[in-house]
């Protein structure tokens, strides 16, 4: 009997320290979402060439393997999160010029 409840104790433990992991990166995810949506209009509006579009379209997977790296260990630390915020702040700039450097799609 005490040895079932020390394995009850023991899961419980475990159960409790991964759903207190903090793994959640919602900030990451909506300005992931919207510089997508950003890429998508540029395309859509002539703005961006093809190749220029599929260029800002692998920074976005890079952006978001190292989402994925991060929350791999079931913890996203503050220093993960302050790289991925300036990675999306670069891809943002990237968007931002390519989308205003005068070139359209014929």
């Amino acid at each position: 009997m005490k040895r079932f409840i020390l394995v009850a104790v023991a899961a419980l433990t475990l159960a409790a320290g991964t759903a207190s992991a903090n793994t959640s990166t919602p900030g990451v995810d909506r300005r992931e979402a919207m510089q997508r949506w950003r890429i998508a209009h540029g395309m859509h509006s002539g703005q961006l060439r093809r190749g220029e579009a599929r260029r800002l379209m692998r920074g976005e997977r890079r952006i978001h393997r190292m989402e994925w790296r991060a929350k791999r260990d079931g913890h996203v630390s503050r220093r993960e999160r302050l790289r991925m915020h300036r990675a999306l702040d670069r891809e943002s700039a990237r968007i931002w010029r390519l989308k205003h450097n005068g070139r359209t799609r014929v």
